[in-house]
């Protein structure tokens, strides 16, 4: 019976030691709990610092404008009358002696062109200015030449007309060419013209040209002299001293057919 109580008592002392060892761990649980509980609701409720930043504004892009192109009105202007220039009527001419020639060139000098009959009839389109002869289109031909105001009767105004240059290079053809070893000599005022002889056939042959510039008694003139063959190879002109211009001339050989380049002469000094 004894043995049996002590027994009891030992085994109530044993329970109270366990639940006396026991309450120590439970709070001490409890507490680690708690903690835990505690950093983790800190760790909940610590709210990060956030830092300002400015939030940049935007400007919108300047919306582009069409700038209209100002057309302006033209203002009306009257009309202008326009009045038109008189045609100018070129002067005619008829042939007034029963035969006469036409030339190349404004002088007797010149190739003969054509052969002119009384009653020809022609426009006169141009004139020569050291001379009085009219370069004229003749009813008859297809070409222009040259003829002389003493064979014509002018109907109309010549003063308006264009003098006319010469081009006696445009003239046909020449296949003999110019003269050659042209010189000159002066024995006071008069100047002697030479050079060698251009062989031509006889049907050709026209001889020879000389255009020329010559001073007499103080005139200062515009020469031509015309040969009729070849065999004529020298030729003596006037030409003083009284004019401040200097005096020329110029060599052609001439055949039916037109007039060679020119050879220029050396002319002599006074």
């Amino acid at each position: 019976m004894r043995k049996a109580r002590l027994h009891g008592w030992q085994g109530l002392l044993l329970v109270i030691i366990f639940l006396s060892g026991c309450a120590p761990w439970e709070h001490h649980q409890q507490t680690q709990v708690a903690l835990q509980q505690t950093e983790t609701a800190a760790a909940w409720t610590v709210t990060p610092t956030v830092t300002a930043t400015s939030t940049p504004t935007i400007t919108p892009s300047p919306t582009a404008t069409f700038t209209p192109t100002i057309t302006l009105t033209p203002t009306i202007t009257s009309t202008p009358t326009i009045t038109p220039s008189p045609t100018y009527d070129f002067p005619d001419v008829v042939v007034s002696v029963a035969a006469a020639h036409c030339r190349y060139g404004p002088s007797k000098a010149y190739l003969h062109a054509a052969d002119l009959y009384e009653g020809d009839r022609g426009i006169v389109d141009g004139r020569w200015p050291y001379s009085n002869w009219l370069y004229v289109k003749f009813d008859k031909l297809s070409y222009h030449c040259w003829v002389s105001p003493s064979v014509v009767e002018v109907t109309g105004d010549l003063s308006p007309l264009f003098y006319v240059d010469l081009h006696l290079e445009r003239v046909g053809s020449n296949m003999y060419g110019p003269p050659k070893y042209v010189r000159a000599s002066r024995k006071g005022d008069q100047v002697t013209i030479s050079w060698s002889k251009v062989w031509m056939t006889e049907d050709d042959d026209r001889g020879y040209l000389i255009e020329a510039w010559v001073c007499q008694n103080g005139a200062y003139l515009w020469w031509t002299a015309g040969f009729p063959d070849q065999y004529t190879t020298s030729y003596t002109v006037t030409d003083d001293n009284t004019c401040s211009m200097p005096s020329s001339g110029k060599l052609y050989t001439v055949e039916k057919h037109g007039f060679s380049e020119p050879v220029i002469i050396p002319w002599p000094e006074y």
